[in-house]
């Protein structure tokens, strides 16, 4: 049994699967690069076979990325295995995930299988698999409610076939820790060829406890893969938080005896990254990358920390990159700083003309608030994407006239397919007479279903970051949009997600 254990990213699939929470090509590039330096061991990067989009992402992932694994979600049938190697081809490591339901209830109402039947689709999928790629995960789709004789005979069986990892997922966040930790352990004590295979833990956060299940697993259970995704992001509840798990094994080295490859300072950069690229804010008190994680309101507390910071303080907020990411930048840095910090961010632009104009963005926003954050910069490199790309819709200027007593008034100059228009409004307020003047004009129909501001920093003059959730026709899209004034912000934010909502981009439901 080895000392170490495997970190399986999973925010670009199955973190991914979130409402509203798809990303572009080059969102999902950048987060994988922030991954990689992390230090990540296997990064899943999407499920080749649920889209063109999907295939073409995890392409390039595969071109790009050098130092980890990496890894597509495929269904246990030959096509979707073919797919999956076809957009792993150029990967220096890479890694096919074949998933198969074995719960009664999934063969029965989902798959409407016989268990027989799913046995000799798992065997033939991994045999089939296994002469495409070195390494190959499979995963029993709900595998905490299945029966265990049937799990012993199907992972013995694929074990032989040459899956050299075997996923025991909790798929609907149903496990107790101790409960979950045992019956691992009882699957590997029961499989004759077990050792041959590495055990891995795929936790979901229904119950609370997608952590404490994947830690028992380890534990208890003797896995020594974690699958899990930054700030615990994953439909419903989510899924197992990245780096409350490294943490919790680095900080309890004491009780885990195991390692971690994670470099920890880039915890938090990539935590900003994801909730910024998806929309999904971390709540304050989230442990380790909340902004509370390292705060003490307690005058108790505050005097123990001041005299001796362990006392309150199991971890450095250093040590997670919290005093990394300070202010970098201001109206007087040049643009080899500006160039050498997107760097730093994981950001690449296309052409030095894309670094130029981002640039010019920079010194505009500069101009308007001293300090410039790392949040700041995700946020103009997010709205240069959208201008460069040529979206169906871009943002030109608003005005805006609010009193007390008086009805709010909005004048929005916007682009559609880029030629210039215009939608004015009132409203409730200077927001919603915004967004109904863009509505105006557009007509989309679609339903709100969440409007949120968060403060990208501390201070007055902080860019506020929105986030617009839209649904229609069955679709469910987040937009994203960051400006010092909050509701051009808010425009912003509403354009991207009716950018989004055109996306004719089909995908297939995954479970895992």
């Amino acid at each position: 049994m080895t000392d170490k254990l495997i970190i399986f990213d999973t925010t670009l699939r199955d973190g991914e699967q979130s409402p509203g929470a798809s990303m572009t090509k080059d969102e999902k590039l950048r987060i994988a690069r922030i991954l990689e330096r992390l230090k990540v061991d296997v990064i899943e990067a999407g499920f080749a076979a649920s889209s063109n989009g999907d295939f073409e992402c995890i392409r390039s992932i595969a071109e790009v990325i050098k130092d980890s694994t990496i890894c597509s979600l495929s269904r246990a049938n030959d096509r979707d295995i073919a797919r999956s190697a076809e957009a792993l081809a150029k990967a220096n490591s890479a890694r096919i995930h074949v998933f198969l339901a074995t719960s009664p209830l999934h063969m029965e109402k989902k798959l409407r299988m016989t268990p027989e039947q799913v046995f000799e689709q798992a065997v033939q999928s991994t045999r089939f698999a296994r002469n495409l790629v070195g390494d190959l995960e499979f995963s029993a789709e709900d595998g905490y409610r299945s029966d265990p004789d049937f799990l012993c005979r199907i992972f013995e069986a694929v074990i032989k076939e040459g899956a050299t990892t075997i996923n025991v997922p909790d798929t609907v966040g149903y496990a107790i820790p101790e409960l979950y930790g045992e019956f691992i352990r009882n699957l590997r004590e029961r499989i004759p060829n077990s050792d041959k295979a590495i055990w891995s833990v795929h936790c979901h956060n229904d119950l609370g406890m997608a952590v404490a299940n994947s830690l028992a697993g380890v534990k208890i259970g003797g896995a020594r893969q974690v699958e899990c995704t930054i700030n615990g992001l994953g439909e419903r509840a989510g899924n197992c938080s990245l780096e409350e798990v490294v943490m919790a094994i680095k900080t309890r080295k004491d009780y885990f005896g195991l390692e971690v490859n994670i470099d920890t300072q880039h915890i938090v950069a990539a935590s900003r990254m994801v909730s910024q690229t998806t929309g999904f804010v971390v709540q304050p008190n989230k442990a380790v990358v909340g902004a509370n994680a390292f705060a003490h309101a307690s005058g108790i507390h505050q005097d123990g920390v001041l005299k001796a910071r362990d006392t309150y303080e199991i971890m450095r907020a250093e040590d997670v990159g919290w005093t990394a990411n300070k202010i970098v930048l201001g109206k007087l840095s040049g643009r080899n700083a500006f160039k050498q910090r997107l760097q730093e961010l994981g950001v690449e632009m296309e052409s030095e003309a894309d670094i130029n104009a981002a640039f010019l963005r920079f010194k505009e926003l500069a101009d308007r608030k001293s300090d410039i954050f790392d949040e700041d910069i995700l946020a103009l490199v997010s709205d240069e994407h959208a201008t460069a790309h040529k979206d169906q819709y871009g943002f030109v200027s608003l005005s805006q006239h609010s009193e007390t007593g008086e009805r709010p008034q909005a004048k929005v100059v916007f682009t559609v397919e880029g030629k210039e228009v215009q939608g004015t409004s009132d409203g409730n307020g200077p927001v919603d007479a915004s967004l109904k003047a863009i509505e105006s004009h557009v007509k989309s129909g679609a339903e709100m279903i969440l409007y949120s501001v968060n403060a990208i920093s501390g201070s007055t003059e902080s860019q506020g970051e929105v986030t617009v959730r839209l649904q229609s026709s069955g679709r469910v899209v987040n937009g994203v949009g960051a400006d010092p004034d909050i509701v051009v912000a808010s425009a912003k934010a509403y354009l991207s997600a009716l950018n989004k909502l055109q996306s004719k981009a089909e995908r297939v439901a995954a479970q895992g």
